[in-house]
């Protein structure tokens, strides 16, 4: 990888990774008090309306802003082409929210789900009006720029919703943060992105546009729908407070390998579509993405599902206790999910928006057969499950990059493998230690830093270069 290339990647990593962290910490302690305050049930009842909300939302988008990205030759027809065409689109799915909220709350048979989903459908106009700044900030590499706009709309929303849930505001605390933190945002980015709507509507840049996005925005509606079909089939056949707790479960899982994807599919994109016509550096490239980001997640993911218990108990109470088993499963599939996303940012660098969408097809077919399988089993089964789904769909999403830069899946185990032992033994050790220690912060006390102990010293022992290459991004911000 040229130098120069290289320094953009990790100036990009380091400023994206900041932002993760800071957000996660940020999100975490917040997460953490507005559990205390609030119920399962409210957690639960948000959940219910969440897959409604994020379909619209991928239609808003409809892909536009990965083909932004990747175009070479970007004009200001095709940013305020897009731009226009996602107010549009936000404005016909509210409408259609509004239409379709009463019957959202015949099916769950909970009659405030009818306002909670058309309150939150009005998010969907704010969220339209960023998406281009967001698009231009990612081009340019500037993550810097989108850290303080993400932490800052993250810190204040989460104070004002912490204030309501005291009042005693209960699941209006949460939109009251969705809301807060989306004016936030898009008051920062229309103040720190230089790009204003100067084009016009273009016929030729819709049509690049639609003929890039409408593959990802087909691929896009079946992964919201199928990452949110446990919620929806949890809500409908159990409480409210137990969807609460699966999902309170699946967040703390998430908040890692979830964040970490969010770091990949920002930096990853724009950067490897610098290399796209170069497989033999697009392929090294890939694989040392690969190796480090299963060097960050695979231990946090481990060590979280080994301190589950104590972990849970400890932050939020024994009110959630019921998640605790939902968590250690839960984090077995969720620590996959980096890599699925590394895998399809390369199809769509490569133009292959198509084989995208054929992956989607098939791997949702899979998780259809899977959740009438397991729901039989309660939403323990639901969760082991998904795990084995996810290994399905890695074995899966690794044919066409071994079809197309020759990093199939067997490639792809390998370059993963010391780092898979490795986090599984620093697991043993930490169960092993902290089971005969009474209390759960002596668990996490004693536990957390010698799992970080265990695995850094086994890294720096057999030298894998993942540990340098952290070393870097830290040294190099």
């Amino acid at each position: 990888m040229p130098e120069s290339l290289k320094r953009k990647t990790v100036k990009g990593v380091a400023w994206t990774s900041l932002n993760q962290v800071v957000s996660l910490g940020f999100g975490f302690v917040i997460g953490v008090i507005l559990a205390r305050l609030l119920s399962p049930s409210d957690y639960g009842m948000l959940a219910m309306i969440a897959v409604f909300n994020a379909i619209a939302m991928t239609f808003v988008n409809s892909g536009f802003g990965n083909a932004l990205i990747r175009k070479p030759d970007l004009t200001e027809d095709d940013n305020t082409t897009a731009f226009s065409f996602n107010i549009v689109v936000a404005i016909v799915m509210v409408g259609i929210i509004w239409l379709i909220a009463p019957w959202v709350a015949k099916f769950y048979d909970k009659p405030i789900l009818s306002l909670l989903l058309r309150v939150e459908g009005l998010l969907l106009i704010v969220s339209s009006l960023k998406i281009v700044q967001n698009t231009q900030l990612s081009r340019a590499l500037n993550f810097k720029a989108k850290m303080i706009i993400n932490v800052t709309s993250q810190a204040v929303a989460g104070v004002i919703a912490i204030m309501a849930a005291y009042r005693g505001f209960g699941v209006w605390s949460l939109v009251i943060q969705h809301f807060v933190s989306g004016f936030t945002s898009l008051i920062l980015l229309w103040m720190m992105s230089p790009w204003r709507p100067r084009g016009r509507w273009n016929k030729a840049s819709f049509s690049y546009l639609w003929g890039y996005g409408s593959k990802l925005l087909a691929s896009g509606l079946l992964d919201t729908i199928y990452s949110n079909i446990y919620p929806i089939v949890i809500g409908k056949f159990y409480p409210a407070a137990d969807l609460g707790q699966y999902t309170r479960a699946k967040g703390y899982a998430d908040l890692p390998s979830q964040g970490l994807t969010s770091v990949l599919q920002q930096v990853t994109f724009p950067v490897l579509s610098q290399i796209q016509e170069d497989t033999e550096r697009l392929a090294n490239s890939y694989r040392r993405m690969l190796r480090f980001t299963v060097f960050i997640v695979f231990p946090i993911m481990i060590g979280m599902a080994t301190l589950a218990s104590p972990l849970v108990i400890a932050l939020v109470t024994d009110k959630w206790a019921q998640c605790v088993p939902y968590l250690q499963v839960i984090c077995l599939a969720s620590m996959w999910f980096p890599v699925h996303a590394i895998n399809l940012n390369l199809l769509q660098v490569k133009g292959r928006s198509d084989l995208f969408l054929r992956l989607e097809i098939i791997k949702k077919a899979i998780i259809t057969i899977a959740i009438f399988i397991c729901v039989p089993f309660g939403i323990i089964g639901i969760c082991i499950g998904s795990v084995c789904t996810s290994l399905i769909c890695l074995a899966i999403n690794t044919y066409y990059t071994g079809k197309l830069i020759h990093v199939g899946f067997f490639r792809q185990m390998m370059d993963m493998t010391p780092t898979l032992i490795n986090s599984l033994a620093m697991g043993a050790a930490i169960y092993l230690v902290t089971l005969p220690i009474d209390g759960n912060m002596m668990k996490l006390a004693v536990g957390i830093p010698l799992g970080m102990a265990l695995y850094l010293a086994v890294a720096w022992l057999f030298k894998l270069p993942e540990l340098q290459e952290a070393h870097d991004i830290i040294h190099r911000r």
